[in-house]
């Protein structure tokens, strides 16, 4: 039926987009940060040179 084209480009657009943004917030809450529980502790090479 060609009447109902437009209304069947508008929903599969409204889905395909909202599919889009939820596949993103997904994406973007779903990542975690590595905690470091220990500060990370720079090793100082003392160099005790007797001239």
């Amino acid at each position: 039926m060609p009447q109902m084209a437009p209304l069947n480009w508008l929903i599969l657009f409204l889905f395909f987009s909202l599919v889009f943004i939820v596949f993103n917030t997904v994406n973007y809450y779903s990542f975690l940060y590595s905690t470091k529980s220990e500060k990370s502790k720079k090793k100082i090479l003392k160099l005790n040179w007797k001239w």
